[in-house]
């Protein structure tokens, strides 16, 4: 096997590793990745406006209000306006977010997270640089995209699920 050949073999793996990762927490948790993050952060902020979730999670504030508006609707979080500022909206967490988060799968990048931070810094740099060359590479340095690791487009379907699966599978991170 050459080298080009090894390299399109890691990043098939790579990339098979995070749609496997995506399907078993949708299929465990009933939660997409960005969907876990979100409940995460608010979990972790308490308080916390639609503005202040966008940029802790890396996703545009429409994207947010998306994935907000269907975990309402299962009853995950709730939307209250500001009594001090009427312009601003803050999120919170159910009970059942709170019970649905706490039993939910660890999300693949806080594995990689703990992983690459115990690597040296010249490790780090190097994976980094790295990564950002295969990006140019493949012409994706321009590509718009959030620290999330999930796989998919923001509105997938798949008519084989039940309404509860679909809604949970509807999130990407692609805005």
């Amino acid at each position: 096997m050459d080298k080009i050949e090894e390299v399109l073999i890691t990043l098939r793996r790579l990339i098979r590793a995070t749609d496997l990762h995506s399907k078993q927490l949708v299929k465990t948790a009933g939660l997409t990745a960005p969907q876990l993050l979100l409940l995460q952060a608010i979990r972790e902020q308490g308080q916390v406006t639609i503005g202040a979730l966008a940029k802790e999670i890396s996703l545009s504030q429409a994207t947010v209000t998306t994935i907000l508006d269907r975990l309402e609707k299962r009853g995950l979080v709730y939307r209250e306006r500001s009594a001090e500022d009427k312009r601003k909206v803050h999120a919170y967490l159910t009970d059942k977010g709170a019970e649905i988060i706490r039993d939910a799968p660890t999300p693949l990048q806080e594995h990689f997270v703990k992983q690459f931070r115990d690597l040296r810094a010249w490790e780090q740099s190097m994976i980094i640089s790295s990564l950002q060359r295969v990006a140019l590479m493949m012409d994706a340095e321009h590509i718009d995209a959030s620290p999330v690791l999930d796989v998919g487009d923001l509105d997938r379907k798949d008519s084989r699920k039940l309404p509860e699966q679909e809604d949970a599978q509807n999130e990407g991170e692609e805005e």
